[in-house]
């Protein structure tokens, strides 16, 4: 996050300065803020999963709000590798059906952990929120 806020600052400048190009200008701002507002928006929502110990269920952090999840909702929680530039990362999968039926898959990646999704992954096991199957 530091590294987009590093690079919206930069171009901010890089735009400042270019003053024969207009539409290099133009073009450099619209990149910058761009870089600025991921970074807000990442500020804002990470980390997206929370263990929720009083409700006994986990809170998801998205763009739209919070949103709780009790542990009855919670059908499974898993780690799948996944390839990703010639290797294999790990990602969070939880399967959820709420109340009223909705079925959802929540993937979640280090980026949106702000940690291991192996270490979340013990830690949802530790308060028995993995689910039925594994």
């Amino acid at each position: 996050m530091i590294g987009l806020v590093a690079g919206g600052v930069a171009l901010g400048i890089m735009a400042m300065v270019m003053s024969a190009d207009p539409a290099g200008r133009a073009l450099v701002s619209v990149a910058a803020l761009g870089l600025l507002l991921t970074a807000a928006s990442a500020s804002r929502q990470r980390p997206r999963l929370a263990v929720d110990k009083e409700a006994g269920g986990i809170v998801v952090t998205r763009l739209s709000g919070r949103h709780s999840y009790s542990r009855s909702e919670i059908e499974r929680a898993r780690l799948v590798r996944y390839p990703r530039f010639g290797r294999r990362v790990p990602m969070l999968e939880i399967d959820v059906r709420t109340e009223d039926g909705a079925e959802r898959l929540l993937i979640f990646g280090r980026w949106d952990l702000g940690t291991s999704p192996e270490d979340v992954f013990d830690a949802l096991s530790v308060h028995d929120l993995v689910g039925r199957n594994q």
